[in-house]
């Protein structure tokens, strides 16, 4: 199986994957830097790092490998379980064990595991396709230049003067009058206006207020009060028992439920396209919870318990 391949598609797209019993990888965004001893630039990107605490099932690898390899939820959850048996058993027999384009991993003396992230692959999509190149050191000399010290004598110009024509003076004196007669008559002109507006609009209002006041208003035959029945919301806890790219699987999976006696139905596609079969929806978490236990116990211990709304 893939699997290697299959955490690296997702690395891509999410900052936490989770190999469940095994541990978790982590992104986390690098700036661009440059090595000044090397003289090499790095382009932006995300580091990778190792958690052996995170362990716990989120269905995030599970259901991607899933929608991949079309096969059910608990084979996905079986093929992560073999992988791990082996990567562990290596890791016990003192092996360096290499996942591709991720990083090594190996055990210390004090049988702790040790990763080493990989610096051949970049996670940042924002990135891709730049790479780290090498230049050499760019050396600058100072030049001075021995022509800006000689003084040059600067050139004035003294402009001629003119006498000024005297009729234009006679001519701006003109301009000025006619401007200023020119003024005082649009302000007469527009305080007419705005008079004759004010009066205008105070009739109107006028008009419009009494033509209300006589107005009669009756509604003959009124409609009856509408009363609404809202359907219940189903319960936000769902214990799902598996999800199935194809449709007519699900269907298969729910009659059998519905045969042994439990409430399965459907509650639509997952983010991956498969349709997703719960065993019952509850509203109480506490008894979700009790009947997950139950189904884990009797029925499939890979079932999980789903919270979600499925009003919105």
């Amino acid at each position: 199986m893939q699997l290697a391949t299959y955490v690296n598609d997702l690395l891509y797209r999410y900052e936490c994957v989770i190999i469940p019993g095994f541990g978790a990888f982590l992104t986390q965004y690098r700036s661009a830097r440059i090595d000044n001893d090397s003289h090499t630039f790095y382009p932006p990107g995300k580091t990778v790092s190792f958690n052996k605490q995170l362990q716990t099932n989120d269905g995030l690898l599970a259901n991607y490998i899933a929608s991949v390899e079309n096969c059910s939820y608990p084979e996905a959850l079986q093929k992560i379980r073999n992988f791990t048996g082996t990567l562990s058993h290596q890791l016990l027999d003192g092996k360096t064990v290499t996942i591709k384009n991720i990083g090594d991993f190996k055990l210390n003396e004090e049988h702790s595991v040790q990763f080493t992230p990989s610096e051949k692959e970049n996670f940042a999509t924002s990135s891709f396709g730049l790479s780290t190149f090498t230049t050499p050191e760019v050396l600058r000399s100072a030049t001075v230049d021995s022509s800006s010290s000689d003084s040059k004598t600067p050139i004035l110009f003294t402009p001629e003067k003119r006498e000024a024509i005297p009729y234009l003076k006679y001519a701006a004196i003109a301009v000025i009058a006619l401007s200023v007669t020119s003024f005082g008559g649009m302000k007469l002109y527009e305080n007419g206006v705005q008079k004759h507006n004010f009066v205008t609009k105070q009739e109107a209002d006028k008009r419009v207020e009494n033509e209300i006041q006589e107005a009669t208003f009756v509604i003959e035959n009124p409609l009856a009060p509408l009363t609404l029945t809202l359907p219940k919301e189903s319960g936000s806890y769902h214990i799902v028992a598996g999800a199935y790219r194809i449709e007519a699987n699900a269907e298969k999976k729910i009659r059998q439920l519905a045969a042994k006696g439990f409430s399965a139905k459907k509650i639509g596609k997952n983010r991956y396209g498969l349709h997703q079969v719960v065993y019952n929806s509850y509203e109480d978490r506490r008894e979700a919870l009790r009947d997950l236990r139950t189904i884990k116990r009797t029925e499939n211990k890979d079932a999980w318990l789903l919270v979600q709304n499925l009003s919105k």
